[in-house]
């Protein structure tokens, strides 16, 4: 499809390690020579899953236990039970969230910032109505709180009663004839181009340069993509097609960046003579950046936007004041008038009529986001988290010893860029490796040491296995056997 120009975005490169787990060991193992160091390494990655899970039992546990008194379905029942005065549910709220958060972190979710929103709402895909939140359904308090002992930077100025999660980039593509859309868009074009002759868009622009700040994500001030290790996506958008007869007519391909993987947390607000503790979390895949919308909690039914009331109102003024002056004149033409008015009625039909589209559209999208796009939510959607965590942690740790046993001795800025480049030529996938999170867990494993010069060193397989010893799941295994 041609475009007048390229639309594209930088996004931040993710700390997620994105190959599956056996495939994973698998792969490395295949690449050891000797078949007694496959069976050992295979032995060893075994055994630190299993050590990392009973670390984060424990935390996991206590996690659990705590929604249970916040589920929204029977949280207030439990809550009833314990007998808790305001002062102790209030605490444990926030115990509740701060671990929350540190699983969000170690799973390597991010916040969604105000500037992510801005990019996102830069351009549209399918959505093409102004969604905004019902804020006086939604409770401030509880996420206020946490928020102020527990400061974040660069948090949305929503913050205080949602937050969004994201994790992960990919590219939804839609391809169909979109004829209203392309309508739409042509009539667009022409209201910008009246707004020009009729000089009203430098008065447009400078307000909207007023109230929008600058897009820091445009690639008119970054650099190129061979220098940065940032991902670049295009957008391929209708407002950005190229006019003929050809692409009016066929079908066409649209393109926009989405969001892996998307966590909502939210409390609504409490209704007269209650008190709601009831968190909600709601997990969200595939979420295409321009329709972040379908994702938030308690939505407004939409409406006309403020520019189709204007466009409106301007069209219907412009056609009054023609077919009055009309009128007037010594003789009046009456198919002059017919005309005038059959363009007033048609521009105002056209306007209600794509929105009723616009508004089928998303009923639809709402509905598929319910079935098709929302993996889980509550107690469902933390167990998820508490096994990607593990999963994380695993894979973080199996690679940077491989690395080492491999390559030798390294300092921890080598050992990230050999983890890096590991990733991408055995597996071709690029992620900024957290080393840090690795090291200290090999350190706390037994498995690694350090030499006079700082230099991060790995034990033989053998010795690893011996360090860590024999687990908990590999006797309950061997039960089994001789049992059977």
């Amino acid at each position: 499809m041609a475009t007048k120009e390229k639309d594209v975005i930088r996004l931040e490169r993710e700390s997620v390690v994105p190959i599956l787990k056996p495939r994973l060991i698998m792969t490395l193992a295949n690449l050891l020579e000797r078949s007694t160091d496959r069976v050992e390494f295979l032995k060893l990655c075994k055994r630190i899953e299993y050590t990392i899970r009973a670390w984060y039992f424990l935390q996991f546990e206590d996690l659990m236990q705590l929604y249970s008194l916040f589920d929204p379905v029977h949280g207030a029942q439990k809550l009833e039970q314990q007998h808790l005065s305001p002062e102790e549910i209030d605490e444990l709220e926030q115990k509740f969230l701060h671990y929350l958060f540190q699983v969000m972190e170690k799973s390597n979710f991010k916040i969604v910032t105000d500037e992510e929103i801005e990019v996102a709402h830069s351009g549209q895909y399918l959505l093409n109505l102004p969604i905004s939140v019902d804020e006086s359904k939604l409770d401030s308090k509880l996420l206020s709180r946490y928020f102020t002992e527990h400061p974040h930077d660069n948090l949305p100025d929503f913050s205080n009663k949602y937050v969004i999660f994201r994790r992960g980039i990919g590219i939804d593509r839609t391809s169909d004839y979109f004829i209203m859309e392309k309508v739409d868009m042509i009539i667009s074009r022409i209201w910008s181009w009246l707004l020009g002759v009729t000089r009203l868009q430098r008065l447009l622009a400078r307000r909207q340069s007023r109230r929008l700040p600058q897009d820091p994500k445009k690639t008119d001030e970054i650099t190129s993509p061979e220098e940065s290790d940032d991902l670049y996506v295009e957008r391929i958008r209708i407002e950005n097609l190229e006019l003929s007869m050809k692409s009016m007519l066929s079908k066409i391909t649209i393109q926009e960046p989405t969001f892996d993987r998307m966590i909502v947390v939210y409390r609504p607000a409490s209704g007269k003579g209650q008190d709601n503790h009831g968190v909600f979390i709601k997990h969200f895949k595939n979420i295409p950046l321009a329709d972040m919308e379908l994702v938030l909690p308690e939505k407004k039914n939409p409406g006309l936007t403020p520019m189709d009331w204007v466009k409106f109102l301007i069209s219907a003024v412009l056609g009054l004041v023609a077919l009055f002056s009309s009128l007037e004149m010594p003789k009046a033409d009456i198919w002059v008038m017919v005309a005038i008015l059959s363009g007033l009625v048609g521009y105002c039909g056209k306007t209600y009529f794509t929105f009723q589209q616009n508004l089928a559209v998303y009923q639809n999208l709402i509905t598929k986001s319910m079935y098709d796009k929302q993996l889980d939510s509550g107690k469902g959607t933390l167990l998820h988290l508490c096994d990607d965590v593990i999963q994380q942690e695993v894979k973080e740790v199996i690679i940077a010893f491989f690395i080492l046993m491999e390559q030798g001795k390294a300092t921890k800025q080598d050992l990230d860029l050999r983890c890096e480049e590991l990733m991408e030529s055995e597996f071709g996938q690029k992620c900024n490796f957290e080393v840090d999170d690795a090291v200290q867990k090999l350190e706390k494993l037994g498995i690694i040491g350090r030499d006079s010069i700082g230099r991060i060193y790995c034990v033989g397989l053998q010795r690893a296995n011996e360090i860590i010893g024999t687990t908990t799941e590999e006797l309950v295994l061997k039960a089994k056997q001789t049992s059977s």
